[in-house]
């Protein structure tokens, strides 16, 4: 479309990010940025991002106040205070609290991109803020799909780094079809499944609304990586809808 200008992004894996340079967006919908949106819009301060469940531990050891959150395999981890649930977080008293993320997939990529020079995370809830501040920054940048692994993809990420591409590039965003894409990727099956109440169909419901918080995600960089949110330039108008999409179009 007139207006449009293309730009090459690369995108990479957890086994290739620690080369990505320059401005790195890390993407992960299903469920760690989902859910660090949700806390930050519960009040929360800051989050730290780390590796492992043990590392998560010891800095809540040294940490007066602070709350984990995480999961295992997608799991949640025995003695955490809180799993990567964006439902669990909608319901929790976080205001001025510092939390430890450790999660399998999204934390994974922020501490392993340690050649960028500005890393921020993404999912649907910020689309739109993010790729704002991508084009603040000139509009070069690249994706990190967290989700994933070799023979499996993860078309929920793939979704939300496609629509940032697009808005980046003055196309016409398609927010619906975001939205379905998903709530009917392989990874999202799990949240339907009555078996699996592990995995609750509420988190399912957050990770597909759009659009509903004005802020970015940006890691700031160091021995511990923290996530902090901030403003948008522009504010956004929130998407009150929690089936995600269909009032953006």
């Amino acid at each position: 479309m007139p207006g449009t200008r293309v730009v090459r992004r690369r995108r990479h894996t957890l086994e290739t990010c620690a080369s990505a340079k320059g401005l790195v967006v890390v993407v992960d919908v299903l469920r760690a940025y989902t859910t660090a949106c949700v806390a930050f819009a519960r009040g929360a301060a800051s989050i730290a991002l780390v590796d492992t469940v043990d590392r998560a531990r010891e800095l809540q050891g040294q940490r007066s106040g602070a709350l984990t959150v995480g999961e295992v395999d997608a799991l949640p981890v025995p003695g955490f205070d809180y799993s990567n649930s964006p439902g669990q977080l909608s319901k929790a008293s976080l205001e001025g609290r510092e939390l430890i993320m450790r999660t399998s997939s999204g934390t994974q990529g922020v501490v392993r991109a340690q050649a960028a020079d500005l890393v921020l995370c993404a999912a649907l809830a910020n689309a739109t803020a993010t790729a704002r501040r991508i084009n603040e920054s000139g509009g070069a940048c690249s994706f990190v799909i967290t989700g994933e692994r070799p023979g499996a993809p993860a078309d929920e990420d793939e979704a939300c780094a496609d629509l940032i591409e697009t808005m980046i590039d003055g196309g016409e965003a398609n927010f619906a079809e975001a939205a379905s894409r998903v709530r009917n990727a392989a990874h999202a099956r799990k949240f339907s499944d009555p078996a699996r109440p592990e995995f609750p169909a509420e988190d399912l419901e957050w990770a597909c609304r759009i659009d509903w918080v004005d802020f970015t995600l940006e890691a700031q960089s160091g021995p511990l990586p923290r996530l902090v949110a901030v403003p948008s330039s522009t504010h956004l108008t929130p998407n009150p809808s929690p089936r995600g999409g269909e009032g953006n179009q």
